[in-house]
């Protein structure tokens, strides 16, 4: 049976007139009259009995109504379906993305994209940088928010910007007041950072073994927040992605441009290789990439408002 077919027998089965339905579907007398017998000998017997008077439904022909009529609405809600999500006017999206990207600029991106499109449903998947390169994959989700991978793993990235650390000092350290602090003096301090697997503590631990020298940790956590904390109660010095700058200023800690080494690493889209994004991922994407370097957390922007970091940090320790 084809969509055209039912609609044939449907418009005679409702009229019980071939007049009728020709006129409703706009087609000649002798074309209706072929297609509802070429639906016949396809299924093998009369669906309707036809005297010079009158039409009416043969008992197959009454099995036949109520199917046509669901198999019908099922294709042209399928048909509306499809189109409301091509059009944008439905649907749903899965992303994965690192915590210190989902927790402090992801939230103004899907700002936008709900804006722009508020009838899109949209899931997020805050795990660590190494799970969303598996989730991606893997085909759980269709695009991440990461790092920029290794060479051998078979993932597409489409690179947003280049994050650089910073320190992350107590409100009231003398480093807090510094322009720059070098890592020597970092690692003079006690050192709070993610546990392993962590891509940044790998990041930093491979920087700075490269440079001959080894990072000793005296707290570690598997959470941002934690680590924050514990710099802004004065257990030690972290240094973090400076996205996640404004994270640890509300934490009560103060963040400084870090250098000797300068440890930087593009952050970006992944994607699954020769997999087609559905229209709302590719809209995501879009969206995410018209933010652009993020104005005041990008490549270039090191320089630190440290008055207000410190009159940040003290109000917060306060209220806390």
């Amino acid at each position: 049976m084809t969509v055209k077919q039912l609609r044939a027998f449907l418009a005679v089965a409702h009229t019980l007139s071939f007049a009728q339905a020709c006129e409703r579907l706009h087609l000649s007398q002798s074309a209706l009259s072929l297609t509802i017998k070429a639906l016949e000998e396809g299924l093998g017997g009369r669906l309707f009995s036809r005297t010079t008077r009158a039409v009416s439904l043969t008992p197959e022909g009454e099995a036949l109504l109520p199917l046509a009529r669901r198999l019908l609405a099922d294709w042209d809600n399928a048909e509306d379906e499809l189109r409301q999500r091509f059009t944008l006017q439905q649907g749903r999206v899965a992303l994965a993305s690192m915590p210190s990207f989902a927790g402090n600029l992801l939230p103004a991106v899907l700002r936008t994209f709900s804006d722009r499109y508020p009838s899109i449903s949209v899931t997020v998947h805050d795990v660590i940088n190494e799970q969303v390169m598996e989730m991606v994959r893997d085909g759980q989700v269709e695009i991440g928010i990461a790092f920029e991978p290794e060479p051998s793993m078979p993932l597409s990235f489409t690179p947003l910007y280049s994050d650089r650390f910073v320190a992350v000092v107590p409100a009231d350290s003398p480093l807090a007041s510094e322009a720059e602090v070098a890592w020597e003096a970092l690692l003079g301090q006690p050192f709070i950072t993610l546990q392993r697997p962590s891509t940044v503590r790998f990041m930093l631990e491979e920087t700075l073994r490269q440079r001959g020298r080894a990072l000793s940790v005296q707290y570690e956590s598997h959470q941002l927040a934690t680590v924050g904390r514990m710099v802004a109660s004065g257990l030690g010095v972290s240094a973090v992605p400076a996205l996640c700058r404004a994270q640890m200023l509300e934490l009560g800690a103060c963040c400084v441009a870090l250098r000797d080494p300068v440890i930087e690493r593009p952050v970006g889209i992944l994607t699954k290789p020769g997999h087609e994004l559905s229209v709302a991922a590719q809209a995501i994407a879009d969206t995410l990439r018209a933010a652009g370097a993020y104005p005041g957390e990008g490549r270039h922007r090191q320089t630190i408002d440290l008055d207000q970091q410190k009159r940040l940090a003290v109000l917060k320790r306060r209220l806390t």
